[in-house]
């Protein structure tokens, strides 16, 4: 199992729980608006956010910057991950008879 708690049940600590293959965040500085942020991210999630904006032929300052203009709440990190996971996502699900995420995921354990 790939979470462990290093407490028993009924101390506070049981809910420190520590991911053994958790992938370090990184603190990434980025220009929008003219304007230099820094957003905290995992590698995978900043590769992603590279490929799709390559893909559709912008800078990652102008993608994010959309991002960040169509975000109805919560931090930029966070939207972040969310873009790149729908980006993704609705990718394997054109590939699916079955586009609910549900089936999705079960056809990416296979």
């Amino acid at each position: 199992m790939p979470w462990r708690s290093s407490a028993r049940d009924g101390d506070l600590a049981a809910f420190a729980f520590i991911r053994k293959d958790a992938a370090p965040v990184v603190k990434r500085s980025i220009v929008l608006a003219g304007h230099k942020t820094s957003v905290s991210l995992e590698d995978a999630f900043w590769e992603g956010l590279k490929d799709i904006a390559k893909t559709k032929r912008k800078t990652l300052s102008d993608l994010v910057s959309g991002i960040d203009t169509d975000r109805e709440h919560g931090n930029l990190s966070s939207a972040l991950r969310l873009f790149v996971l729908n980006h993704y996502m609705a990718g394997a699900a054109s590939h699916l008879s079955d586009s609910r995420p549900s089936a999705i995921i079960a056809h990416a354990s296979h």
